[in-house]
């Protein structure tokens, strides 16, 4: 295959088309010709609303992968399994954008399906706070939350996230209060209030945008973009 192919190939797995066009792409290419990361998965990463969008391997790489497909992946690839990952890396980040997840010891494979982002759900009120483990991103790279040392997910839109700076890092403290779920997948929460302390707390913008509520901005907003819509575009958003 040509370099010029497999830039396309590339393109159009991870990039996907919505809904029939995307699973039509997974049929028809072969993910494994991507390049190939090999790990341990420590956790899933999740949306506010508790859909499985992605993994945290040991050595803390985040792998985005469609919440569409988010019940073929709990079902093939669950916390301690070895997996081999076919993808994109990013440049600055441990980040992969995948295309397949494999689990190297079953032989279970799932391939990206993409599609319409899920929207706001019945979420409860929340709170938690603890060490950050590690910056959490989208699959621009862009921060949009973190990791606790217990395994809670923080999530915001990514603006929220530059305004935090410094104290958005590896070892700060952080308490949260916001949205969210707790499930056997793991806890997740969408934050409304943040600071280093209960007694030092800032508000968080909500993530919705012009044309309605929409889930998991950092995810959303890199599709929109990367689909040739305006920033901030999601795919359930009327176009003027």
């Amino acid at each position: 295959m040509s370099p010029f192919k497999s830039i396309l190939l590339a393109g159009s797995l991870l990039i996907g088309i919505g809904g029939v066009a995307g699973a039509q792409l997974a049929s028809t290419y072969d993910p494994a010709q991507l390049p190939e990361i090999k790990g341990k998965v420590a956790q899933y990463t999740l949306t506010p609303r508790g859909d499985v969008d992605g993994l945290i391997l040991e050595d803390g790489t985040e792998v985005h992968f469609p919440p569409r497909a988010s019940t073929e992946l709990v079902f093939a690839v669950r916390p301690g399994d070895a997996v081999t990952i076919h993808g994109m890396k990013a440049r600055a980040v441990p980040m992969v954008a995948a295309a397949s997840v494999t689990n190297d010891a079953s032989g279970a494979t799932v391939t990206a399906h993409f599609g319409r982002g899920m929207r706001w759900g019945d979420e409860e009120s929340m709170q938690a706070s603890g060490t950050i483990k590690q910056v959490l991103h989208g699959p621009r790279g862009d921060a949009n939350g973190a990791l606790l040392n217990d395994g809670t997910e923080v999530r915001m839109p990514p603006r929220e996230a530059d305004k935090l700076g410094d104290a958005l890092a590896a070892g700060k403290p952080l308490f949260v209060k916001g949205t969210g779920v707790s499930s056997p997948l793991g806890k997740v929460i969408l934050a409304r209030q943040i600071g280093p302390d209960e007694s030092h707390l800032s508000e968080v913008a909500a993530p919705w945008a012009p044309g309605g509520p929409w889930m998991h901005e950092g995810w959303m907003r890199g599709r929109g973009r990367m689909m040739g819509g305006r920033p901030g575009d999601g795919p359930d958003q009327p176009k003027p």
